[in-house]
């Protein structure tokens, strides 16, 4: 039996119940009065599932509580499901194990990435991605959901920096689907401040059935510097060794031709504008969201002021090579500065992600179905990469339901809950899908 597959279900019609007596108080008369009938009681619904509490986790827990009213559109609806006693029958617990399982064992994916997924409403699932950012990178994820009206959850976390080496929640992104459409789209963004590891966790609500389509990048945080370049431009990196190795580089150089516009790659107050011996005329940018400031060197022409506010895009001034750089082709210098700490190295975050998403070559009609593999052994790996970690070796008796397609890659659900990925080519088609019971639909 699968892990999150309920039994047959003695507890689904429990749940039913459940749902049912969340959603039999009668809406307010103010919102009967103002929308159609179906449409309010669907606004009553939703408001029940908005109530307070303090996520319990047990120590075995990847996901760390941190002692506090729920405020993620997770916790408040899993506090739904316990106040509305269905944390007792078979499915609801799954749906709680289910989320914090994936937390504790996630799967592995190199960016950029898109996933298909296909979940049922006969089973609990939860599935996450632990990826790699870097600082000064967005992690920026979309998902768009198909099948059923469901409510959607997508988490982020990352590691805590104490020594229980469990996950802390930082970032959510929701979705509640209107009551006459099947199709709901999510974004998550997340700007890393160091090179981490974090996990994004993806779960639909309970007795819900349909796909998604997971699309993951990584993108700078703050916008190309100079107009018209990119990463081909930049020359010189931080740290590379300056003046007979006396000094390190404190930035990157992007070179352009004399006059090029210099652009605001954020947001942010000018800081100061008077020329050094070293940088010669120079822009110092604060971006106070972000608390750092950005340096600009070697302008051949200003064209701001101390105090001014600017945005994106707006020219700071021209490229040129004014300084300790008049013997050099021009060139933006261009540092990044911390608070109590110093400059650190900007790459990444005006550096352009230029890999192109992997084409989806899996057959997503096979999304669903019971499977075996073709040869006598395989190795299960923790990415769709030939190089992924190795989970376990799998005989061709084993079966697995396939629950998503990356590339030419179905991720697979064994029996006893474990979950990987095999080549598309691998495997043969054992049963049909898990089919919704029509009777069953809300």
């Amino acid at each position: 039996m699968e892990r999150g597959a309920p039994t047959t279900h003695r507890g689904a019609s429990r749940v039913q119940d459940g749902m049912q007596r969340i959603t039999a108080s009668r809406p307010p008369a103010f919102v009967r009065a103002a929308l159609p009938r179906p449409l309010a009681y669907a606004v009553a619904f939703a408001a029940a599932f908005a109530v307070a509490f303090a996520v319990a986790c047990s120590p075995s827990s990847g996901f760390r509580s941190l002692g506090r009213a729920p405020s993620t559109p997770y916790e408040q609806y899993a506090q739904s499901l316990r106040d509305a006693g269905l944390d007792e029958t078979g499915m609801g617990r799954e749906w709680l194990a289910a989320s914090d399982s994936a937390l504790r064992s996630p799967l592995m994916t190199r960016l950029p990435a898109r996933e298909v997924g296909w979940y049922s409403r006969a089973e609990a699932r939860a599935v996450a991605y632990e990826i790699t950012v870097r600082r000064g990178q967005r992690l920026r994820a979309t998902l768009r959901g198909d099948g059923q009206p469901a409510r959607y959850f997508l988490d982020l976390f990352e590691r805590s920096d104490d020594s229980t080496g469990g996950w802390v929640h930082r970032v959510s992104a929701d979705s509640l689907a209107a009551p006459d459409t099947a199709a709901a789209s999510l974004l998550l963004e997340f700007e890393a401040s160091r090179d981490q590891q974090v996990v994004l966790r993806f779960q639909p609500e309970l007795l819900r059935g349909g796909r998604y389509d997971l699309a993951l990048r990584l993108e700078p945080t703050l916008a190309f510097p100079v107009e018209g370049r990119g990463n081909a431009a930049i020359q010189s990196y931080y740290g590379a060794a300056r003046d007979g190795g006396r000094r390190d580089h404190h930035g990157i150089d992007i070179f352009a031709p004399r006059g090029t516009p210099v652009l605001a790659a954020t947001d942010g107050v000018v800081r100061s504008t008077s020329p050094n011996g070293l940088g010669g005329n120079v822009v110092w940018l604060t971006d106070a969201r972000r608390r750092y400031t950005l340096y600009y060197a070697h302008l051949d022409t200003q064209f701001v002021d101390g105090g001014q506010q600017v945005r994106a895009g707006d020219t700071l001034g021209l490229v040129g090579n004014t300084g300790n750089a008049r013997t050099t082709p021009p060139h933006l210098h261009f540092g990044i500065y911390l608070p109590g700490r110093g400059p650190i190295d900007p790459l990444q975050y005006v550096r352009h992600v230029t890999s192109a998403t992997p084409v989806l070559r899996a057959d997503t009609a096979m999304l669903g179905v019971t499977a075996n593999t073709r040869s006598a052994a395989v190795t299960l790996r923790a990415s769709p990469h030939v190089r992924g970690d190795a989970i376990r070796r799998i005989g061709s008796e084993t079966p697995l339901r396939i629950m998503g397609a990356s590339a030419g890659w179905f991720r697979v659900q064994l029996d006893d809950g474990t979950a990987g990925y095999l080549t598309s080519v691998s495997l043969r088609v054992k049963s049909e899908r898990i089919h919704d019971d029509p009777s069953r639909r809300q």
